[in-house]
């Protein structure tokens, strides 16, 4: 006889809901494909000038299979690995992952960046961008986080011409 998994301390009914009762033409109205575009030319901006990577996820919500036992920190940790933001010469990829139903936004270094950032600047990065989202600053916030970022790599891995061009795509990607 087999024994039922027991709950962990992640696992969260109420999250399994708010996930079933989003509604996403309620809440992201403001992820226009002009938003997008301008969000996509902000990441761009984000890349010049180091040798680093910077890839934005905006998701309505988490997939209802896996919201009971997922987080949106675990999640962000599979996108990471599945858009290969890992996969940089220099392991130097940034995920930003936000979802919109829990209000949440995570940043995901590789080792090559997280190596020269504490954990509480990361911290204080999300923090900050998640006060101006909650303000109804969405696009500001996420834009400014952005340049916060390519700070971070350009004082880390400056390059004054980037030959080599993109690794990762600039597009945001919008999971529904």
């Amino acid at each position: 006889m087999t024994q039922p998994k027991a709950p962990t301390a992640k696992d969260s009914l109420s999250r399994w809901w708010r996930q079933v009762l989003f509604v996403p033409m309620l809440h992201s109205r403001w992820l226009t494909p002009a938003v997008k575009a301008r969000l996509s030319e902000k990441v761009t901006a984000a890349e010049r000038g180091h040798r680093g990577e910077v890839f934005l996820i905006i998701e309505n919500h988490l997939p209802i299979e896996m919201a009971y036992h997922t987080d949106t920190r675990e999640r962000a940790i599979d996108l990471f690995s599945e858009y290969r933001v890992w996969d940089t010469e220099e392991n130097t990829g940034i995920l930003v992952y936000v979802n919109i139903c829990e209000k949440s936004l995570n940043i995901i270094a590789d080792r090559g960046i997280n190596a020269h950032v504490s954990p509480t600047v990361w911290q204080a990065m999300c923090d900050k961008a998640l006060s101006g989202i909650s303000n109804q600053k969405i696009e500001d916030s996420l834009g400014e986080l952005l340049a916060e970022i390519g700070q971070l790599l350009r004082q880390y891995y400056r390059l004054e011409d980037d030959p080599t061009g993109n690794e990762l795509s600039d597009t945001v990607v919008h999971l529904k």
